[in-house]
């Protein structure tokens, strides 16, 4: 498949997983500012002070988003296939990014330029749509997980993602899933030895 035609592909995956029917006009504009990033396994897509340039759809791979806070490395998200990462606070508002981006797993990105985008979301109400709804999607993520850490136990949390998003228990090393989790990785052996002795 020729470039052009991958980066239309992912136009269609993008506007499918958030429910959107861009006209031929609108999906042939998005494809075509979307920029692809092959990655090896440990390489960055955001730095930690560098201001947040994409939005990156993972199109195959596994993406970390971290920080690192008393010389520990503490993981804000873990994202795969059919997910977008974004840095949000570096990226719409044109900050140094606090928040640190690398692949886990070598894969294939598509960013989505910030400067671009916001000139096609003039240009095109559908196109400014599809951008609301990604933003919408992300902030609700965040949210959830956010009531997740305040309501839930340990042993809720690590149930909950294991059905709701298997990918990161199966593929993540152990460290980050723990910490994603907001737990320590000797409570998740505790907690994944419960559960597989429950059969849950």
């Amino acid at each position: 498949m020729n470039p052009i035609e991958k980066k239309k592909e992912v136009a269609r995956e993008i506007c499918k997983s958030y429910g959107s029917n861009l006209s031929a006009d609108a999906l042939n504009a998005f494809a075509n500012i979307l920029v692809p990033f092959k990655l090896l396994r440990g390489q960055n897509l955001v730095n930690e002070g560098d201001v947040c340039q994409y939005m990156f759809y993972v199109h195959k791979g596994l993406v970390l988003q971290y920080y690192s806070k008393n010389n520990t490395t503490v993981t804000e998200h873990i994202s795969h296939e059919g997910d977008m990462v974004i840095c949000i606070e570096s990226f719409f508002l044109r900050e140094p990014s606090k928040i640190m981006a690398k692949m886990l797993e070598p894969g294939l990105v598509f960013g989505i330029p910030h400067d671009e985008m916001e000139a096609l979301s003039r240009q095109s109400y559908e196109i400014c749509k599809l951008m609301l709804d990604i933003d919408a999607r992300s902030l609700i993520i965040s949210q959830r997980k956010a009531d997740v850490l305040r309501f839930e136990t340990a042993k809720e949390r690590y149930i909950r993602t294991m059905k709701e998003n298997p990918e990161i228990i199966r593929r993540a090393p152990l460290h980050h899933v723990a910490s994603f989790l907001q737990m320590t990785p000797e409570t998740l052996s505790r907690v994944r030895a419960q559960v597989n002795e429950e059969g849950l």
